[in-house]
């Protein structure tokens, strides 16, 4: 499907800083322009509400999202102690990723280009402070 990196910021010193866990998720086989429909409907949100907005969206994007979102909850339950019900979407964007291009067959010996477009998923969650 899509290769999935996760990556994760440590608190800085300061005793009540806010904690931000980063997860990204990489080629994944949608637009950028759909996926951005949907990273618009969770923006802001806390974890459970984003979980249901996800689980009923009729977009297929939704599915790599819901994947990216329990990624960067297990990922601040397990690396940071933090518990996942609490955390709140901090940040969420998608971009480009590269495009395959191919070409399909047409009429009287021509062809016609197929982009075949992939994005980069990213989202943040912080603790909500």
């Amino acid at each position: 499907m899509a290769d999935t990196e996760t990556t994760e910021t440590a608190a800085p010193e300061v005793a009540n800083a806010p904690v931000i866990v980063r997860a990204r998720a990489r080629y994944v086989r949608s637009s950028a322009r759909k996926a951005r429909l949907v990273c618009d409907h969770i923006r802001g949100k806390s974890v459970p509400e984003a979980r249901a907005l996800l689980l009923h969206s009729p977009r297929d994007v939704s599915v790599a999202w819901s994947k990216l979102l329990e990624s960067a909850v297990a990922n601040a339950e397990h690396n940071n102690g933090l518990v996942g019900e609490d955390l709140v979407i901090v940040s969420v964007f998608a971009d480009e990723g590269p495009t395959l291009k191919r070409f399909r067959p047409r009429a009287m010996g021509r062809a016609t280009k197929i982009l075949k477009r992939t994005s980069h998923l990213s989202i943040s969650l912080g603790t909500g402070e």
